[in-house]
């Protein structure tokens, strides 16, 4: 899975992977402007570069595409940032909420032998510390039929699969309400204020919210409990199908 070598372009083909990751509406220039936090007329320039290098597909005014060796590489950059992550959390004592930014910086200078370093010594995972899909080497990944939670009708049971990480402070109160990756979960109302939820504690997980296999106690024994979500936390969250 070769990468670009330039950090520019594989934060616009990251950008633009992610963005279709999750839901199925094709990203236009203006929208990927807005992500990345750069005028059009950057987005614009870049974009024909890109291109060029056959990296992209794009009609003027019109949505993006990755082509195959775009794609390719843009999941040679969500390999590194989701296993970075991972890192963090399991090897450094970061929580979940803080490895977003560091993993930003450190995606662009890891060298592919330490990347297979890390891989090897957390075991490979298949998702990181928010849910997201690692990407193996050779570029696959494991994909689950999935609904956002705030679409997810009465009486859907699940597990979560992944939670956005762009907000912290999110992220710190779904932890503290037992809401995390691998959780089983029942929605017994939905309406348009956000879903009522019945949680199951993960087994795999302590009950201070660390990894059993890091020397906790398994949260398995502890009862299901019952709370609400805004609509804009739900939309942050998607669970099984």
């Amino acid at each position: 899975m070769p990468s670009s070598k330039n950090p520019a372009i594989e934060d616009y083909l990251k950008t633009v992977y992610s963005h279709t990751e999750w839901q199925p509406d094709p990203i236009t220039p203006k929208v990927l402007a807005d992500k990345l936090g750069v005028a059009p007329s950057s987005v614009t320039e870049m974009v024909k570069k890109m291109a060029a290098q056959g990296l992209v597909a794009h009609v003027p005014y019109g949505p993006l595409r990755l082509t195959d060796e775009g794609r390719e590489r843009a999941l040679a950059v969500v390999r590194r940032h989701r296993l970075i992550e991972t890192w963090l959390v399991r090897e450094m004592g970061y929580a979940w909420d803080e490895v977003h930014d560091e993993a930003e910086v450190l995606e662009h200078a890891l060298s592919d032998r330490l990347l297979e370093t890390i891989d090897v010594r957390l075991g490979r995972p298949s998702r990181d510390p928010h849910g997201d899909a690692i990407p193996a080497a050779d570029g696959s990944l494991v994909v689950e039929p999935f609904v956002r939670l705030d679409e997810a009708p009465a009486g859907h049971r699940g597990r979560v699969l992944r939670i956005r990480d762009r907000d912290p402070e999110m992220l710190r109160s779904l932890a503290a309400s037992g809401v995390a990756p691998g959780v089983e979960i029942e929605v017994e109302r939905a309406d348009a204020t956000g879903p009522h939820l019945r949680v199951s504690p993960d087994p795999t997980r302590t009950a201070k919210g660390g990894d059993a296999a890091r020397g906790g106690s398994p949260a398995a024994s502890a009862p299901s409990t019952a709370i609400v979500l805004t609509a804009e936390t739900a939309a942050e969250i998607w669970v099984t199908g």
